[in-house]
C-alpha cells in the first residue's frame, strides 16, 4: 500500500505540466512587451527634450535677434553712425515733418499697360 501511494504522490498530471509552460510564456510574453513599451516611452521621452531644445534655441535666437534690431534702432547710434560714414544726411527739425494720412475715399487703384 505504501508503494502505490508514493508513486502517486511523485507524479505530476499533463493539465499541471500546461499550465506551468503556460504561465511561463505568458510571464516571457509579458516581460517582452514591458520592455518593448518602456523603449518606446524613452524614444518619446528623448524626442520630447530635443523637441524642448530647439524651442529654447529659437526662443534665444528671437531674444538675439530684438537685443540686434534694439541696438541698430537706437537713434543715438544711428546718429553715431552716420557721423563715422561722414554721410550728408541731417537730422530733421520735430517741427517740419507732417504727418500725411490716407484719404477717405475708397479707390482702386488700377494700372494700364498697353503694348
Amino acid at each position: 500500500m505504501n508503494r502505490r501511494r508514493h508513486e502517486n504522490e511523485n507524479r505530476i498530471s499533463t493539465f499541471t505540466i500546461f499550465c506551468l509552460i503556460l504561465a511561463l510564456g505568458i510571464s516571457a510574453v509579458g516581460g517582452v512587451l514591458r520592455v518593448y513599451y518602456r523603449n518606446c516611452q524613452i524614444k518619446a521621452m528623448r524626442e520630447i527634450d530635443m523637441v524642448e531644445q530647439r524651442i529654447e534655441k529659437h526662443q534665444l535666437d528671437i531674444r538675439t535677434i530684438q537685443m540686434r534690431q534694439d541696438q541698430i534702432l537706437n537713434l543715438f547710434a544711428m546718429r553715431k553712425t552716420l557721423e563715422d560714414l561722414k554721410t550728408e544726411l541731417i537730422p530733421i527739425p520735430s517741427g517740419v515733418s507732417e504727418k500725411v494720412l490716407p484719404s477717405e475715399t475708397n479707390t482702386v487703384a488700377s494700372s494700364n499697360t498697353n503694348l
